[in-house]
């Protein structure tokens, strides 16, 4: 494994302003997420997004477009799914970013962590975007997705296909402890990082949050819990009634790599790591000022 060493910023380097965004909340049972949980243990937690602007051009790019309002329109194994749990949009990433004055049809650049239905949110509000994914989104969403699998967690139409970029050759840059990343502005403030094992095309995060040196890690879905994250606990598997074990990650050993290859960056220092559906985080700084039109915080 590389080690967590980051790049230390240039003369004026240019650094991302991250806002939090509300995009929903949904129930998660957590013994399909975390080893040892008890088999009622349930938690709501938020799906959360965020808008990330360049501080020299200004530039903005949302990271991930939460829960669609209409849940009716998801492939039908997930709204069995969401059949036997909670799952609340108080407000959507669209009128979250309304309400923090940014319309959602001036949005430029939309990177969608993963093709789940809790992070891909509804793409249509957002007609001037162009969607970013992993290079391996492309061929799971042609031969994966609904109805081409009438079984699949994910819309074949979740992405408009003619403005939707899907990185692989991009990924040219080493950084710290991965070895896939993409300098998406070119002048080091926020890399695009190739984070297998969850779901083919999951990608994070990696921004400078100020000109000095402290950085935001965008995590997604690599765990769904911090206590997997810390090391604390353990990714689950469970028993499905069919009798078949199963993961939420769909290659285990991959995302466990990654997972301990992000674990690196809590000892970074200047560093702040947030997982998609952080409730502890979400708890502690829903009424900081770190929603948009506020920003989080450098970590100084």
């Amino acid at each position: 494994m590389s080690d967590n060493s980051l790049p230390e910023p240039q003369a004026d380097q240019p650094f991302m302003m991250v806002s939090a965004l509300e995009a929903g909340f949904l129930e998660l049972r957590m013994r399909l997420f975390v080893s040892g949980s008890a088999p009622t243990e349930s938690k709501m937690c938020p799906s959360l997004a965020f808008l990330l602007r360049h501080s020299a051009t200004g530039d903005r790019v949302v990271f991930d477009l939460g829960i669609r309002r209409n849940l009716d329109t998801h492939p039908p194994a997930v709204q069995q799914l969401n059949a036997g749990r909670t799952v609340v949009i108080p407000q959507t990433v669209a009128e979250s970013l309304e309400r923090g004055g940014v319309d959602p049809a001036t949005v430029k650049t939309v990177i969608v962590s993963h093709l789940h239905f809790d992070h891909v949110g509804d793409t249509s509000l957002f007609p001037a975007a162009t969607f970013i994914l992993g290079g391996e989104a492309r061929d799971f969403l042609a031969l994966h997705g609904y109805p081409a699998d009438p079984e699949s967690l994910c819309l074949q139409s979740a992405v408009p296909l003619d403005r939707t970029v899907f990185l692989d050759k991009e990924f040219t840059h080493i950084i710290g402890p991965f070895s896939r990343a993409y300098d998406y502005f070119g002048d080091g403030s926020m890399y695009i990082i190739d984070a297998p094992g969850h779901l083919p095309g999951h990608v994070n995060v990696l921004a400078r949050t100020n000109a000095t040196g402290s950085w935001i890690y965008l995590a997604g879905d690599t765990a769904h819990d911090v206590r997997i994250l810390t090391g604390e606990r353990e990714v689950a598997v469970a028993l499905q009634p069919d009798g078949q074990v199963r993961c939420i990650h769909l290659d285990k050993e991959k995302a466990e790599e990654h997972i301990r290859r992000v674990r690196t960056l809590l000892d970074v220092r200047h560093m702040l790591v947030l997982l998609a559906h952080d409730d502890k985080w979400y708890e502690a700084n829903k009424e900081s000022g770190s929603f948009l039109p506020g920003i989080i915080p450098p970590v100084l």
